[in-house]
């Protein structure tokens, strides 16, 4: 759920400006407040991730998944790190039960927590009206159909594993939780393409995924297209609206400049990868990977793969993307700044 968030929720008093501390921790471009206090909003969003990781535990156990099990995978889930004790992490087990509970439980903790508590609350409405939430599960369904569809032929005809696997990989990649039932690295080149648009895009703003998140591109490409509208219509007066709220300037500035911001890592790092000579797509998905905190990529680093083969120089440049892409960027790129380093009186 992130450090300031549990620093809020357990911090009797943290002074004012702790909205701005929820705000620099909260993927999103707007995380809000679901209750006046800012302390009890950060208790009500662990409360939430901690009944649904019970939850998912309890349904692991009933799968036929020991106990032990359950609860490493529940947690990997529940955070999106991906962690497993197995080799082949969900598809050791063999276990469809389980895997559908865990594919189910990837997108559910992909999706922003303070639409959750609106569901508590009985706003169902408010919930499934939710715009970010559409595109989300959009992706999400539209991704599923297309990889099913494009690996029957790899799994010789056989339609209901093609769309287990499909779901799985689709909400693990897109929650960035990393975990993997099948080796995706030997499917078709269409499906491995989504699965690296996936994870370029993520989940959804508030939820514990990485990425750049759905919100942001919906922003972005919303922003474009009121651009080349501008070109075409001088005159016309059009502004950028999200669940039919005007989103202001400066949030819009600030998702472009997160996205940059988040390119130009990217390709640094790109580079100083590639040095290692490996070829062009574990480079790319290796950099990919990292800074969206997924875990696999593809060729050399994907799911059966490592990133041990790589320099030293590079594994400390991976692990600065993966920290800048779990604390969303600036807090790393802070650290870069003279001002924060210039003592003041």
């Amino acid at each position: 759920m992130g450090f300031l968030i549990f620093v809020l929720a357990l911090v009797p008093t943290i002074g004012s400006n702790s909205i701005h501390l929820l705000k620099a921790e909260s993927p999103g471009p707007n995380p809000g407040k679901i209750v006046p206090k800012i302390r009890e909003t950060a208790k009500i969003l662990y409360i939430i991730y901690l009944v649904l990781t019970i939850i998912q535990t309890i349904l692991l156990i009933l799968s036929g998944l020991s106990v032990y099990d359950s609860v490493i995978h529940a947690l990997g889930t529940a955070g999106t790190g991906g962690f497993s004790n197995m080799n082949l992490s969900v598809g050791a087990f063999n276990n469809p039960a389980a895997e559908w509970i865990i594919t189910i439980f990837m997108i559910i903790f992909g999706v922003n927590f303070s639409l959750y508590f609106q569901l508590i609350k009985g706003n169902i409405k408010g919930f499934f009206k939710n715009e970010e939430l559409k595109y989300y599960l959009l992706i999400v369904l539209v991704s599923i159909v297309f990889i099913a569809i494009n690996i029957i032929d790899f799994n010789n005809g056989n339609i209901g594993l093609s769309i287990r696997q499909s779901s799985f990989q689709v909400a693990s990649i897109i929650s960035t939780t990393g975990y993997a039932t099948t080796d995706f690295n030997l499917w078709p080149s269409l499906s491995k393409t989504i699965i690296m648009i996936l994870m370029i895009v993520g989940a959804m703003a508030g939820s514990t995924a990485g990425g750049i998140k759905t919100i942001r591109l919906v922003i972005m490409l919303k922003a474009v297209r009121r651009g080349i509208d501008k070109i075409l219509h001088p005159k016309r007066i059009q502004s950028v609206k999200i669940d039919g709220k005007v989103v202001d300037e400066e949030t819009i500035s600030g998702v472009l400049l997160f996205i940059a911001a988040y390119s130009v890592i990217y390709l640094i790092a790109l580079f100083i990868v590639s040095f290692d000579g490996f070829d062009l797509v574990t480079n790319i998905t290796s950099v990919l990977t990292a800074i969206s905190n997924v875990g696999p990529g593809l060729e050399m680093v994907g799911p059966m793969g490592n990133f041990s083969n790589f320099s030293k120089l590079s594994k400390i440049v991976l692990s600065f993307c993966m920290l800048a892409g779990r604390l969303e960027i600036y807090p790393m790129l802070i650290m870069f700044s003279k001002s924060i380093w210039k003592r003041t009186y």
